[in-house]
């Protein structure tokens, strides 16, 4: 049992390893060379994550005659780690001069762009659709705990309160900067009237509750706050730290400050909490979609068992391919303009703002169904 689990402890480390090389090395590649070796690398980083995922797919278990098992796909975590600097130093080889870097790596690297730029409303769409899955699920949930006590209707109630108040704090302080042209002003606009009326809407036809609209409420406020600007962060004023603390922290302030500003350049605020965001919930969706695919399965074929379900295999295949849509979204994000996703935001905002409108509109007609919001 012991020997087991310090094979999970290590293989967990292995795949922590393995983040922490993308969350570090795509950036800093970006930032030291070029735009160019970055798509290169996130390339190879992606090939090499689907033959990962396919070798783990595909690769058999060992039984042999004593009983033992091998697990060969176990060893996938550990033989990928050599291949990683082994990539990063094949691109800086080709980038070391760029008097001497092929005309093809140059065309594939373009390529790839892109292909990550044209996936723009794609990624958002995705967002949004999963965002308002993960309401969904939240306010069925709270349906289901409501019934159980007052205890946890009062603590819904707390929570969706406090969640409309940040929600609406966070409109208030990203107003400056979101709202700082005519159309962006206009658009604010009209996304914070759309959810008052579609929430006041759906109270009416009771066909929401406190949590879904204190949800759509905050996933709102969060894609207009990735609206507004990060500049502050490079900018901050170091000098007067030095003079407070003596000799010492003046000489560390200059590495300090170098330091800082390159992080904050090549991973700035915005970047971190949409790569953490879209991620988690794309994450969330996946299970929640799964879950409901297998209800499904259990009402059809109830002796068929988990492995043949539908929604078993897609599981699989996106637990499997993880790390490439992980590249994938990472390398989006650091590549995309942040002036360029202001719109995208936008549109995630009305999007989202849409699906939800149809849903009030459309669920729950049918009187003979009586849906978790209309009780």
């Amino acid at each position: 049992m012991s020997a087991l689990i310090f094979w999970n402890a290590v293989t967990k480390s292995a795949g922590l390893t393995t983040l922490s090389f993308y969350l570090v090395f795509l950036p800093l590649t970006l930032a030291t060379l070029s735009q160019s070796a970055f798509l290169l690398l996130s390339l190879f980083l992606t090939l090499q994550s689907i033959i990962h995922a396919t070798l783990y797919l595909t690769l058999p278990t060992l039984n042999f005659s004593s009983g033992r098992t091998l697990s060969l796909p176990s060893f996938l975590p550990f033989l990928q780690i050599p291949a990683l600097p082994f990539l990063l130093i094949l691109v800086f080889n080709i980038f070391s001069s760029l008097s001497s870097v092929p005309s093809y790596v140059m065309t594939l690297a373009s390529w790839w762009g892109t292909l990550l730029r044209y996936s723009s409303p794609i990624m958002a769409g995705i967002e949004a659709l999963a965002s308002l899955i993960v309401i969904q699920s939240a306010g069925m949930m709270s349906k289901e705990l409501a019934g159980r006590s007052e205890g946890y209707q009062f603590g819904l109630l707390i929570a969706s309160a406090s969640a409309y108040v940040a929600a609406f704090a966070w409109f208030f302080l990203s107003f400056v900067d979101a709202a700082s042209t005519p159309l962006t002003a206009m658009l604010f606009g009209c996304a914070l009237t759309s959810l008052l009326f579609l929430t006041g809407i759906g109270f009416n036809m009771r066909r929401t509750n406190v949590v879904e609209s204190s949800g759509v409420a905050l996933i709102l406020a969060y894609n207009i706050w990735q609206c507004t600007d990060d500049s502050y962060a490079a900018n901050y004023n170091w000098t007067h730290i030095g003079g407070q603390y003596g000799p010492l922290v003046e000489n560390l302030v200059p590495h300090l400050e170098t330091m800082f500003k390159f992080i904050t350049q090549s991973l700035p605020r915005p970047l971190i909490a949409a790569l953490i965001f879209r991620l988690t919930i794309l994450q969330i969706a996946s299970q929640i979609v799964a879950k409901m695919g297998d209800d499904g399965w259990e009402d059809d074929d109830v002796g068929l068992g988990w492995e043949s379900r539908p929604s078993s295999r897609l599981t699989n295949l996106v637990l499997a391919y993880s790390q490439t849509i992980f590249i994938a979204v990472y390398s989006h994000l650091l590549l995309i303009d942040h002036n360029v996703d202001v719109y995208w935001r936008w549109a995630n905002v009305f999007f989202i703002l849409l699906i939800w409108s149809v849903e009030l509109l459309v669920w729950g007609t049918d009187e003979e169904d009586q849906h978790w919001k209309m009780d």
